[in-house]
């Protein structure tokens, strides 16, 4: 188990160890939030990274849209 210091910027450093195996790099935005036990941090993914995660989706949407009842 690793560990790390919060400096007096409250900057923490992440194990080279922990960074290398996740493949993080510098510069890179993670998402930071209370947990049950302490802090999460979830990396955020960029816009780029996203693009064509749906292909092979099926795009007919005409059985799922509902029917405007409006009269």
């Amino acid at each position: 188990m690793e560990t790390s210091t919060l400096s007096s910027k409250y900057q923490l450093v992440l194990p080279k160890s922990i960074r290398e195996p996740l493949g993080l790099k510098p510069g890179q935005r993670f998402l930071v939030r209370p947990s049950e036990h302490g802090i999460e941090l979830v990396p955020c993914e960029e816009p780029s990274a996203l693009r064509g995660f749906l292909a092979g989706a099926d795009r007919d949407m005409d059985g799922i849209r509902e029917r405007d009842e409006r009269v």
